[in-house]
């Protein structure tokens, strides 16, 4: 049974935060890789920033170009519409019936698990992965790894305000996505 790492998100845009979460989820529970799958439509929060899917998904790609254990996963941008993970792990399951999936969370949306879509089943066919966060509670009615990662306080909203602002993003963005950012003026000030 191959064991595969999800990691479910905007990634508008995606940041070192993201890279550093899912490289300790690959390593503590010895995983085969981590996809990192861009939401066409999140169902639990408005899409911002004015990027398109395809601006997601190359961002994306450029964030983890050079790891061989991090791969894009595209079903949710192909199936467009509002990304729900019940659905997507369906699919994959279909196609992937040997792999085990680990279901990547950050500490925020475990205490926002009783809300997903058809999570009793979701919860019976994937294996979830939240990552401790201070702050957070981890009280959830759901079996979920827990996973101490290094703290990196970092959000996609305060990196577009940072370019919307011309302000600094190295180190904060790996240095290709910063690049595409400048090179398509994305987040620029309207």
């Amino acid at each position: 049974m191959r064991k595969v790492g999800i990691m479910g998100g905007t990634f508008n845009p995606p940041h070192i935060g993201h890279l550093v979460m899912a490289n300790e989820v690959l390593h503590t529970l010895d995983l085969e890789e981590v996809r990192f799958m861009p939401n066409s439509v999140p169902p639990h929060k408005k899409l911002d920033g004015h990027v398109s899917d395809e601006a997601r998904l190359r961002m994306t790609e450029l964030a983890i170009k050079g790891n061989d254990f991090f791969r894009l996963e595209t079903a949710e941008i192909n199936r467009a519409g509002v990304s729900y993970t019940i659905d997507t792990m369906r699919e994959l399951l279909m196609k992937e019936p040997d792999t085990s999936f680990y279901f990547i969370i950050g500490a925020d949306m475990i205490e926002y698990l009783p809300n997903w879509q058809e999570i009793d089943e979701l919860a019976q066919i994937i294996n979830f992965v939240g990552v401790k966060r201070p702050g957070y509670s981890r009280e959830t009615p759901y079996r979920i790894t827990l996973i101490e990662t290094p703290e990196i306080h970092l959000s996609s909203t305060v990196l577009r305000e940072r370019a919307a602002n011309g302000d600094s993003l190295l180190y904060l963005l790996p240095d290709d996505v910063i690049r595409y950012i400048e090179e398509n003026g994305l987040y620029e000030a309207e």
